[in-house]
């Protein structure tokens, strides 16, 4: 198999006292797409930021592309290509969509390059482009996504990080949504998504982790995680 892309090795992650992390293992390999499920403080967050180098792990490492990037700041990392669409959306409201697109390739220098993946970005997304001029904050939740993802596209990741992609947004685009994430993975960039939605984060993974009180308590393809009966316990944290 491909050497992984992205991987975190026996990581334990602490705020102060606080165990959050304990022993997480998670190999993400190159243009795969793949998910981790977990209820409420499960540490889903904290394994989010711990890729992209937003938390420190208190041992063990964060290893991208073979280099071993555990403490480097965030922006080392997406120079890199690791980008995430954050929860919520978080646009710059009073920003134009344009402006949003533009900032995603803040640490790009090729004009040319940008010009083509903001048109991809169009291509993607026609709705996004009808609505360049507009603020940010006017938009549907369902145009913010497309917008996000617009951005975390401009800054040509290799892999992507979702946060709750489907979290605010009405339940007949929940499955638009992740219709337009299926796309992106279709152009080969490797997606790892944190989710509380199992059924459809799954319906679209390759593989899949469970995390409950901060271990990873299931490890296994998205289809066999489908049928598995104890999926519900384990992600539920019901006995």
């Amino acid at each position: 198999m491909d050497q992984p892309l992205l991987e975190m090795r026996n990581v334990n992650t602490h705020y102060g006292a606080v165990h959050i992390l304990k022993d997480v293992e998670l190999a993400i390999y190159p243009g795969e797409l793949v998910c981790l499920l977990g209820g409420n403080a499960s540490g889903k967050s904290t394994t989010l930021k711990t890729l992209l180098g937003m938390v420190t792990p208190t041992s063990g490492e964060v290893v991208l592309d073979g280099e071993v990037v555990t403490g480097q700041p965030t922006s080392y990392l997406v120079e890199r290509g690791v980008t995430m669409v954050p929860e919520n959306r978080r646009l710059f409201k009073r920003l134009s969509v344009k402006e949003n697109l533009e900032l995603g390739a803040y640490l790009r220098d090729d004009a040319d390059g940008i010009d083509a993946d903001m048109e991809r970005v169009f291509s993607m997304f026609p709705r996004v482009k009808e609505r360049l001029g507009q603020r940010a904050g006017t938009l549907s939740g369902g145009e913010q996504q497309m917008v996000a993802m617009g951005r975390a596209l401009m800054a040509q990741p290799r892999v992507l990080l979702m946060d709750e992609p489907s979290m605010g947004l009405a339940p007949a685009l929940v499955q638009t949504n992740f219709e337009l994430i299926q796309q992106i993975h279709n152009e080969g960039i490797a997606i790892f998504i944190v989710e509380q939605n199992a059924n459809m984060a799954l319906s679209i993974a390759d593989r899949g982790w469970v995390l409950q009180t901060g271990r990873v308590v299931l490890d296994d393809t998205a289809d066999a995680l489908l049928a598995n009966p104890d999926l519900r316990r384990s992600y539920l944290g019901e006995t």
